[in-house]
């Protein structure tokens, strides 16, 4: 696998390292060894399918308060997404600062998302599926949000003819 580090501490960009011949292709796309190596949670206690049928579904922010904050590594398996996550460390010198990266079935690239980050995403194809391993079990209890469209981070999502939000997401209140 290679990683790259993000612009924000702590956050990977990581790509799987194809071993190909004429059947096709192996690639890991996890090693505690190699998360380890870099300070990464080697741990996922969970692991989640979210399915979006339309272009243009965006879900998030979201995150998990303290005492779960979780780690989250995630894969976009059938069509594009464009992951987003937000620092909310308020130690951090990239606090409140966000990436994006276009995660899809052909790049095969992973996001890795420490814990103390907000993560949401916005489908670019319809039928898209996003596969989410998760350090934390979630907690109802601790589930945090903040609205898709809040000014404090100002992020910058692709255009779409439609986005269809959910009213839970809709109602994140500000920052």
């Amino acid at each position: 696998m290679f990683f790259d580090e993000t612009a924000l501490k702590g956050a990977f960009i990581i790509d799987p390292e194809r071993l190909e011949d004429e059947r096709g292709f192996f690639a890991r796309t996890f090693c505690q060894r190699e998360f380890a190596a870099r300070g990464l949670s080697q741990q996922f206690v969970q692991c989640n399918i979210s399915f979006n049928s339309k272009q243009g579904t965006l879900r998030g922010m979201h995150y998990q308060g303290a005492p779960h904050e979780e780690a989250k590594l995630v894969r976009c398996t059938r069509g594009a997404i464009y992951d987003v996550i937000v620092d909310l460390r308020p130690v951090s010198p990239t606090f409140k600062r966000w990436i994006a990266v276009e995660l899809n079935a052909e790049n095969q690239r992973m996001l890795y998302v420490p814990q103390g980050f907000a993560h949401g995403f916005q489908t670019l194809e319809d039928e898209t599926e996003i596969f989410y391993q998760m350090s934390e079990p979630y907690v109802p209890d601790c589930a945090r949000g903040f609205r898709w469209d809040d000014p404090t981070f100002a992020i910058a999502w692709p255009s779409v003819p439609t986005r269809t939000i959910s009213s839970k997401d809709r109602s994140y209140a500000l920052w």
